[in-house]
């Protein structure tokens, strides 16, 4: 019987999360799931998944590890997934019927739910949050096949052909507790600083220094806290908002003391 569905997931020490994730899409034909060192239970929950197949590779950055998986993936259809996303049972049932149709589109957006400190933030731009994460594997009308951008971060599927989104939801369990939402923000605007400097964008001025690193922050705040209502998502929204506008800072300070010391 020719494969119909892969997904395809990246692992490193994700055993907190991983059990939850591959639960959600034992539908599938294959999942391959391309380890780069966990030293927890990752391996060993993800070998007792029927379905699963298990790689190990170094570590090669977020799109070129993603797209290591993809291709090892066999199906016609590929499922992109991050180890802490759920497909939610609307979604898997959806996805089930929608595929043996043959349907016209190339590709489809999920709406994802992000969750913070367990609650689900839907104001602020946070919801419904869409990701491109289901398209057709080698497609004849891809140019080139889709995969994802080379980017440090936020990578993002690029390809060509016909766009729909999904009726159901994605759950993302972002950050469970503070301390991992500080441990993110402190490696993403990492990554996000190497972005800002091969723009060029590394505060040369005083001017553009402070713009950065405190017009900029104090603006998102306002804008996604206020004007597209973060304050109806309690004091876990309050929190989220805050330190993403912290994120945005350190992101701007990292990128001008990487300049300067160069």
């Amino acid at each position: 019987m020719p494969v119909t569905l892969s997904v395809a997931i990246i692992t490193l020490n994700e055993e907190a999360n991983l059990a939850r994730t591959l639960a959600s899409v034992q539908f599938a034909d294959e999942v391959i799931v391309v380890d780069s060192g966990s030293t927890d239970r990752t391996l060993e929950i993800a070998r007792s998944f029927p379905n699963v197949k298990l790689f190990s590779e170094h570590w090669k950055g977020f799109a070129a590890q993603k797209n290591s998986a993809i291709d090892k993936c066999t199906g016609i259809w590929v499922l992109s997934l991050d180890a802490d996303e759920e497909l939610t049972p609307e979604l898997q049932n959806e996805i089930r019927l929608l595929l043996p149709g043959n349907p016209s589109a190339d590709a489809y957006m999920l709406r994802r739910r992000n969750l913070f400190l367990g609650r689900w933030i839907k104001r602020g731009g946070y919801y419904p949050d869409p990701k491109l994460r289901l398209f057709r594997n080698h497609a004849a009308n891809f140019a080139p096949a889709a995969r994802f951008t080379d980017r440090p971060v936020h990578e993002t599927i690029a390809f060509e052909g016909r766009l729909e989104t999904l009726n159901y939801d994605l759950i993302h369990h972002a950050y469970p507790t503070i301390e991992s939402y500080i441990e993110h923000m402190d490696r993403y605007s990492t990554l996000g600083a190497q972005i800002l400097v091969e723009k060029g964008k590394i505060s040369r001025s005083w001017l553009a220094f402070f713009f950065n690193m405190r017009v900029i922050p104090q603006l998102t705040f306002i804008w996604n806290f206020f004007f597209r209502g973060g304050f109806l998502d309690g004091r876990e929204g309050l929190l989220l908002h805050a330190y993403h506008s912290t994120y945005t800072s350190w992101k701007y300070a990292k990128a001008w003391n990487s300049a300067r010391q160069k």
